[in-house]
């Protein structure tokens, strides 16, 4: 599967900063013009740098910077520390300071938590991934900020990868069509990747003998997902399991040790708690 966040950062910066309207007057009237300050990105408490790219966009089109970035994205801050810096007209730095801090915010916070997770399950081989439970428009964000804290890619879209959901095998019955049919449709279009949902072990020993590459073992417990795994690779070895539905810290190293190879978290995305950062105009 391809992906990039190439042009997104320009297109959510320029929707971020439009937002404002069309001016700043309250640094209008205060500073004026052409008064010029620097100011600093820090963060106030420990957490995960995320979203530099989106950062430099709305820096840039505000007419100021570029971040002259003291971390990687990835990066793990201190609390207290300076992640980066930026200069330029007071009208355009301040102009840019909510929106940049509100992308940083987001895309930090999620890196955080998925930081967490995948220090959770670190020497198990168990990969952390995303879900589709992005905020509307800022997928690319969201997704971008999983990477930068350790997880991996899963579905992005609709249209690269089969994934068989409770609602589509509700589709299968209603039609008549089996989940083999279907698999094999996908395929003869070039599909490459076929992920059945499972939910009892009967849909476990028919996801593997139509061919599914990846279960996703939705809200079951470690040991059930222990025991369909065993089913599941001997009907059909190599295929992956993903642990779905009911993920938390407090559980996540259980499904791992359980023999997930996958887990999926859409509280990384839609639950996320925005990082403490902020900007700190620098003394003259």
């Amino acid at each position: 599967m391809s992906w990039t966040t190439h042009g997104d950062a320009e297109r959510l910066a320029k929707l971020a900063l439009a937002e404002d309207g069309p001016c700043d007057v309250t640094t209008e009237v205060t500073a004026g013009l052409h008064a010029r300050l620097a100011g600093q990105i820090e963060f106030r408490e420990a957490g995960v740098l995320a979203g530099r790219e989106y950062a430099d966009a709305v820096a840039r089109l505000a007419g100021c910077g570029p971040v002259e970035w003291r971390a990687a994205e990835g990066g793990h801050l201190a609390a207290g520390a300076v992640a980066g810096t930026f200069e330029g007209r007071a009208v355009d730095v301040l102009r840019a300071e909510r929106p940049l801090l509100n992308l940083l915010q987001r895309a930090s916070g999620i890196a955080s938590a998925t930081r967490e997770y995948a220090e959770a399950v670190a020497g198990t081989g168990c990969r952390v991934l995303h879900t589709r439970k992005t905020a509307p428009g800022l997928r690319a964000l969201d997704v971008a900020a999983v990477l930068a804290g350790g997880g991996h890619l899963h579905r992005v879209d609709l249209a690269t990868t089969v994934m068989v959901k409770d609602n589509h095998w509700q589709a299968l019955a209603r039609t008549g069509r089996s989940l083999a049919d279907a698999l094999a449709a996908a395929r003869e279009r070039g599909v490459a990747a076929c992920q059945v949902e499972v939910e009892r072990m009967g849909q476990v020993e028919e996801a593997c003998l139509a061919g599914a590459d990846r279960l996703l073992v939705d809200n079951q417990s470690p040991e059930t997902l222990r025991a369909w795994a065993e089913r599941a690779r001997t009907l059909r070895p190599g295929i992956e399991i993903e642990a779905t539905g009911g993920i938390t810290l407090a559980n996540v190293r259980a499904y791992a040790e359980a023999g997930a190879d996958f887990v999926s978290i859409g509280a990384l995305t839609h639950s996320v708690r925005a990082a403490d950062v902020a900007l700190e105009v620098m003394p003259p």
